[in-house]
């Protein structure tokens, strides 16, 4: 992308050279030399740039909705509002009042677009993301636990499309805003796993998926050794399973996948032993599903796919009898990939993922005292494969994830109003990252993808 500056000079960014480029710099034609500049705040290609009445240059686009702007007086780039959609391509075209109409274009999935959007410079969107130490690795589908220390662990993943799964993991510290390297490797590469904090600190990995298939071996990591050691091992190899800490310690495993089909088997595992034994199974194959623990000690199983589809079955495990049962109601929409949160009351909100062959905006709430489920406020946009976090205020944080393209935008639920509201956009759009609450109440935001394995780490604050 070029860009012809106020002052004659040419603004030259982004493109391709093996990789993306984020970098920049500018052509002086009086003296016929390049220099450079500062970089993009997003590595893009395919994507547009428009100048502003106040000389400043507005980039978007690509293959992330996010834009920024560069200020020549600096040099800087700065994260600014993010579009609606990803658009490779778009035209822009700056109108009387300064404002910029933006049309047309393709999504990254390579979808054309018809639409079109204005961009207003005197209308942006308050920064509420903030860039942090990268990873060391770019990756996605892996796991981010908070350990004790306030230290975030960062494990495993994909770097290339499902391909070339990571045994590498890394710790971040908020005291630096940096990440290193643990100092030793994971047991097994591995992605789509679970990853659980267990009540002396330790952290169970168990199964998932790597380059030689479906994974039934677990490994623990220890902090304060700062290594892994193989545990017991599932009795079948799952991956896009869930696992549940329960108040007296164990883990229970439920559904997933594997080369047999879907699961409706059960493991607990017994961090004193070390091992997994059987349950009774569940009710209902689910894979993608979601398992969240009640304020009465049961957990509750939502959702999911098997083979006859997205579900809208949902199921109670009570551990005082190891046993399933189903819950009165069904979810009022089938969802699979979907997000659930304990609410401070003791209620569940379910949110997004998709339906029958689309992305769901609808919510829904499951109130344990009814044992029904119930339609809260639907969110701003469809939204599968993202993140739902709890904030200290009671409000749920949602960001990221994927509809007709990989989102940059972020929002909040408020369970007194039963309501989402729009909460800023990230310049990096994602899906299948992690996001963790620090303890000082900001959210870390790491990897995922957009069509690449992301090193990007970000914080909402």
């Amino acid at each position: 992308m070029a860009t012809l500056l106020a002052d004659g000079k040419v603004l030259v960014a982004g493109g391709v050279n093996e990789s993306l480029l984020a970098s920049a710099e500018v052509y002086d034609p009086a003296t016929k030399t390049f220099a450079a500049t500062g970089s993009m705040a997003t590595p893009r290609e395919s994507f547009s740039a428009a100048i502003l009445p106040n000389d400043k240059v507005l980039v978007w686009g690509g293959d992330t909705p996010g834009a920024e702007l560069y200020d020549p007086a600096t040099g800087h780039f700065r994260p600014t509002g993010s579009l609606f959609a990803s658009r490779r391509g778009a035209t822009g075209v700056r109108l009387r009042d300064g404002k910029i109409l933006v049309v047309a274009g393709a999504t990254n999935l390579n979808a054309f677009l018809a639409s079109a959007e204005v961009f207003d410079p005197e209308d942006l969107t308050p920064e509420v993301f903030t860039a942090t130490g990268s990873l060391i690795s770019g990756r996605f589908t892996h796991t981010a636990t908070l350990l004790a220390s306030g230290k975030v662990l960062i494990s495993g993943g994909s770097t290339d499309n499902y391909y070339n799964y990571l045994e590498q993991s890394e710790l971040y510290d908020p005291a630096t805003r940096s990440c290193r390297f643990t100092s030793g490797v994971m047991v097994t590469a591995r992605g789509q796993h679970t990853e659980t904090l267990l009540g002396n600190g330790t952290v169970l990995m168990a199964g998932g998926y790597n380059d030689n298939g479906y994974l039934a071996n677990a490994e623990i990591y220890d902090p304060v050794l700062d290594r892994f050691a193989s545990t017991g091992s599932f009795h079948a190899p799952r991956y896009r399973h869930c696992a549940t800490l329960l108040p007296n310690g164990k883990v229970l495993i439920t559904g997933g996948i594997n080369s047999g089909g879907y699961l409706a088997s059960a493991e607990l595992y017994d961090p004193a032993l070390g091992t997994f034994a059987s349950l009774r199974n569940l009710l209902a194959p689910r894979s993608s599903h979601t398992a969240t623990l009640l304020p009465d000690g049961k957990v509750l199983i939502a959702g999911g796919f098997n083979a006859t589809g997205p579900l809208a079955s949902a199921e109670l495990y009570d551990p005082s009898t190891d046993t399933f049962s189903a819950t009165k109601g069904l979810l009022t929409s089938v969802r699979t990939s979907h997000r659930a949160v304990l609410l401070p009351n003791g209620q569940v909100l379910i949110a997004g993922g998709a339906g029958q062959q689309v992305g769901l905006a609808s919510a829904e709430l499951y109130d344990p005292s009814t044992d029904a489920f119930i339609l809260t406020g639907s969110m701003t946009q469809p939204r599968a494969g993202f993140t739902a976090t709890l904030l200290e205020n009671g409000q749920v944080f949602l960001a990221g994830g994927v509809n007709s393209g990989y989102l940059g935008s972020a929002e909040l639920y408020d369970p007194q109003s039963g309501a989402f509201v729009a909460a800023g956009n990230s310049p990096i759009a994602r899906s299948q990252h992690t996001a963790t609450r620090l303890p000082n109440g900001s959210v870390l935001l790491t990897g995922g993808t957009n069509s690449y394995a992301l090193p990007v780490a970000e914080l909402y604050q």
